[in-house]
């Protein structure tokens, strides 16, 4: 089918699941850091401990997801937005009134859990279950909402909170979830789209249907979440201290932000790119190459100080993350069916978020500790690709299975 075509044919749906992603922008680590040195100012906190802080708010979301996240096998997308969306205009909110550690916390918790765990967690599963032949395309073009969120919001939130403070914007957040994102994601979302084959578009007929249980028994699953693991650990840190890593460096903070622009644009391109070939080739088949440019990405930002690294540093790191955001979209329903798909994912989206926890307090304590923040991001690269070694292993075993399938 022709991409446009594609497109035309499925606005409602793909635009439904832009907008989930997009509008979780509010609950990334990317938008909640720019206000991370006003945060650590007005309530006197270290690198480590705001780090801590968040570490703890983002592990309390990832234990509540599993639970959370499996409402979406059960309920109607739809309804499932009146909640989510709601709830993250609450922290958004909550962010602006904050006035102790507590209420931060709380605050924090509800972003991560309803912004970056379940509005990411509904789009991605509803295109994993409304669609088969053209899973690839349906999964890339929702998931580059957020890499349209990461274009807009930084540049939009310096530019309001010169003006009207850190506070206000993110009251202008909630408002803005509330007026615009809410209404508009529910009536694209009120009907429900059944796949029109059961065969996807590489051919293969689908997977069959694992229990959560089963899911979890199988050695394959923990080596493809090596992979899955690698993203959200790395971008949250690097962006949860960016910050630090300004001052570091003596860059202009503008300039920075400028920067991610050009990550977006190029994950935009890769996902589209890696939905057309997921499509044709499968996911399993991409696994071992997507984060060997996230690898080179941190060895371009830790032995690099010139600030034009920053822009070279976001170029790689979008192209992996645009293989990545679609090929984790993508994948799950492709090794484990789609009837279970909800409570599936909502383990290995809490995993990421536990990862994307650990990561910024890890940091923290170590920037604390005076150990040498471009050595870590070294260290980050040298995962990647021992990661893309361990994933080339998984790849081929998850063929090889393919091929001849395992009861289950």
């Amino acid at each position: 089918m022709n991409f446009f075509v594609f497109l035309r044919d499925n606005a409602r749906w793909l635009a439904g699941g832009f907008l989930l992603t997009f509008f979780s922008s509010f609950g990334q680590t990317f938008f909640i850091a720019l206000s991370a040195g006003q945060i650590r100012g007005e309530f006197d906190l270290s690198h480590g401990e705001f780090g801590t802080l968040y570490m703890a708010a983002t592990l309390a979301s990832a234990l509540t997801l599993p639970r959370l996240g499996r409402i979406v096998d059960r309920v109607p997308v739809s309804r499932v937005t009146l909640l989510s969306v709601p709830m993250l205009a609450l922290a958004a909110a909550g962010m602006a009134f904050s006035a102790s550690i507590v209420m931060l916390f709380l605050a924090i918790y509800a972003l991560r859990l309803f912004g970056q765990g379940m509005m990411t967690h509904i789009a991605m599963t509803a295109m994993g279950k409304w669609y088969a032949a053209q899973r690839g395309r349906a999964v890339s073009v929702s998931g580059i909402g957020v890499n349209f969120g990461e274009a807009l919001f930084p540049s939009a939130f310096v530019l309001i909170s010169a003006y009207a403070g850190w506070r206000n914007s993110w009251l202008m957040a909630a408002a803005v979830l509330v007026i615009i994102a809410l209404p508009a994601i529910y009536l694209l979302m009120a009907k429900e789209r059944t796949p029109q084959s059961i065969v996807s578009g590489n051919g293969h007929a689908p997977a069959p249907d694992w229990l959560l249980r089963q899911v979890l028994r199988d050695p394959l699953f923990y080596l493809v979440l090596l992979g899955v693991l690698a993203p959200p650990f790395i971008g949250t840190t690097i962006f949860f201290h960016q910050v630090y890593l300004i001052e570091l460096r003596g860059w202009s903070s503008q300039a920075f932000a400028a920067s991610f622009a050009v990550m977006s644009a190029m994950t935009v391109t890769f996902s589209l790119v890696s939905g057309q070939l997921i499509d044709r080739f499968t996911a399993v088949r991409l696994l071992p190459v997507m984060l060997i440019p996230m690898g080179i990405a941190c060895f371009v930002l830790a032995g690099i100080t010139a600030q034009w690294s920053a822009f070279a540093f976001m170029a790689l790191l979008g192209l992996s993350a645009g293989f990545s955001s679609t090929l984790f979209g993508a994948i799950w329903p492709e090794i484990y069916g789609t009837a279970h798909l909800g409570a599936i994912r909502s383990i290995i989206v809490s995993a990421m978020v536990f990862m994307s926890a650990l990561g910024p307090g890890l940091s923290g304590f170590l920037i604390d500790m005076n150990v040498s923040y471009p050595g870590q991001i070294t260290a980050m690269g040298v995962y990647c690709l021992a990661a893309s070694a361990m994933l080339y292993l998984a790849s081929k075993k998850l063929i090889a299975r393919r091929a001849a399938p395992l009861a289950v």
